[in-house]
């Protein structure tokens, strides 16, 4: 079994693939060495580490060779947060992205320098070619960005998540992602309405991974807030603790 049908295989509704996102070889070695079954990065937290802002602001060889560090220091399978693609055409992005032995990624449907929405139609033949080029040996998360952008009232909101979804289904994507909903009622009807697998954010712990899982997600990710939540740590207590000449490893 390769690993891109091994990554498929674990995006189970109602028994979600759990992915505390990485950002770095050293990170995923620690996801990997937890007993999770599968490593994803965070563009947001992999931006930070090559010392740029997120939305595609890092060099795509910088990003490209930081994703193939960390699909060689695991075995298990490796799934990256690309963005929008970097503007790569889908041929050379899956010939470039699939020489890091990663075998899945994330794209999503707002464009990085304007934050508006990308036609549906446009990124539904994007994620298509995308298929097309990669044929099974990719796994595509298809981000929807409806309610991140928050594109119109709440009704239409979940309209055009609906419409989105089942046209990146129809072009090739293996799961969606509805991005910035926590509310279960409305995570219900995603998954129920659907009818394919469903990436939800986890957030910062108001629901719990019992929660998504009694509303049948298939995954659920992490995104940047584990770097967020140990580099808060570090710049918060440790670094003002040796800063005052304090212990920091009793802080």
């Amino acid at each position: 079994m390769s690993l891109a049908t091994s990554l498929r295989a674990l995006h189970v509704p109602g028994t979600p693939l759990v992915l505390p996102n990485a950002w770095d070889a050293a990170s995923a070695r620690m996801v990997e060495q937890a007993g999770f079954p599968a490593v994803a990065t965070s563009s947001n937290a992999t931006a930070a580490i090559l010392g740029y802002d997120d939305g595609e602001q890092a060099p795509v060889d910088e990003v490209l060779a930081a994703a193939a560090q960390v699909a060689r220091s695991v075995s298990v399978p490796v799934t990256i947060d690309f963005e929008r693609g970097y503007r790569l055409p889908p041929g050379e992005l899956v010939e470039r992205f699939t020489a890091t032995g990663a075998v899945g990624l994330n794209l999503e449907d707002s464009d990085p320098a304007t934050g508006g929405l990308v036609d549906p139609a446009e990124q539904a033949d994007f994620l298509a070619a995308i298929r097309a080029a990669a044929g099974t040996e990719l796994v595509i998360n298809a981000r929807i960005d409806a309610f991140l952008r928050k594109a119109g009232s709440p009704e239409e909101q979940l309209r055009t998540a609906l419409d989105r979804a089942a046209r990146y289904l129809a072009a090739g994507a293996d799961c969606v992602y509805p991005i910035g909903v926590g509310d279960l009622d409305l995570i219900g009807t995603l998954v129920k309405e659907i009818g394919g697998p469903v990436n939800v954010g986890y957030g910062q712990g108001a629901n719990t991974l019992a929660d998504y899982t009694a509303q049948g997600v298939a995954r659920i990710s992490f995104g940047p807030m584990v770097q967020r939540h140990l580099y808060g740590k570090l710049a918060g207590t440790f670094l003002p603790a040796v800063a005052g000449d304090r212990n920091p490893f009793t802080e």
